[in-house]
């Protein structure tokens, strides 16, 4: 089903696709759209270079005028 979150939610998905970042990386769930895993890199010359932060996002129907839990 086709609703304003999900079309919002695969524009996102098309935008990061075609020019990703380096800090970060997302990838969607391939059996739900709403909920995605990302991996956050430290920044270099901080006390976070070198880590890797695991997150989980769980959007909603309300995306985007409510931010996804994580």
């Amino acid at each position: 089903m086709s609703t304003p979150a999900n079309r919002r939610l695969f524009k996102d998905i098309k935008k990061l696709q075609n020019d990703p970042p380096t800090s970060f990386k997302v990838v969607p769930n391939s059996e739900n759209m709403k909920l995605w895993d990302s991996l956050i890199f430290g920044p270099e010359d901080t006390i976070w270079e070198g880590g890797i932060f695991r997150l989980s996002l769980e959007f909603t129907e309300e995306y985007p005028n409510k931010p996804p839990e994580v």
